[in-house]
Order: C-alpha cells, then sequence, then structure tokens
C-alpha cells in the first residue's frame, strides 16, 4: 500500500491559517481518491474533504466548507488542506487517506480507505 506522511500542522490563533501537506510514496498517486479525515480528544474520527483523481470532483464536510480547501498536485504527489479561518472546534489530529475510486456514497467512510498517514496535531487556541 501507499506510504504518506503529513505535515504542516501546529498551533494557530481563532481567524488564522494553516496549509496541511500529505506526500504520498509510489507513482500511482493520480490513481487515488485523497482525503482528509480528523479526530478531536474523546471523539470519533470525521470526515473533512476529499477529492478525486481528476481534481474535478470535490467533497467537504459541512462544518468546514467555505473555510478549507482541498487540493493535489499529481506532479508532486501530494494533496493539501488549506484551512482558513479556523476555529476552536477545528482542533484535532489530522489525517491524510488514500483509496482507489470506489463508490461516491462511501467516499466520506473512512473504513473505505486504503491507506492512512500518521497524522498531524493542529490546535486552534486563543
Amino acid at each position: 500500500q501507499a506510504q504518506l506522511v503529513e505535515s504542516g500542522g501546529g498551533l494557530v490563533q481563532p481567524g488564522g491559517s494553516l496549509k496541511l501537506s500529505c506526500a504520498v510514496s509510489g507513482r500511482t498517486f493520480s490513481t487515488y481518491t485523497m482525503a482528509w479525515f480528523r479526530q478531536a480528544p474523546g471523539k470519533e474520527r470525521d470526515f473533512v474533504a476529499a477529492i478525486t483523481r481528476s481534481a474535478v470532483t470535490i467533497y467537504y464536510a459541512d462544518s468546514v466548507k467555505g473555510r478549507f480547501t482541498i487540493s493535489r498536485d499529481n506532479a508532486k504527489n501530494t494533496v493539501y488542506l488549506q484551512m482558513n479561518s479556523l476555529k476552536p472546534e477545528d482542533t484535532a489530529v489530522y489525517y491524510c487517506a488514500a483509496r482507489v475510486p470506489r463508490s461516491a456514497s462511501t467516499v466520506r467512510s473512512g473504513r473505505d480507505y486504503d491507506s492512512w498517514g500518521q497524522g498531524t496535531q493542529v490546535t486552534v487556541s486563543s
């Protein structure tokens, strides 16, 4: 399976911005649907955003729509998550995930992703 490594997490103030990166090993990156999930302390893992191999179809959780932007650079084997207007509620460990193209109905389900990164901590605090 692909190896995923997240970076870019850190501590930011409410209203600030942060950009996460996920580097993916292998030469098949362009064929994968990529996604970001997050898990806050004491809570279950939640879907954040996903982007298909063509980058034409993009999905966002309602809680981040309008504030976060997912993108990918297939030449660099990297997927990004630009986070703007951050809120304390966004505090969580953010995970990058990858899967081969599957049904769009499961794109928000973590169980349907094949590879996961180690996670990067994002803390939004006054």
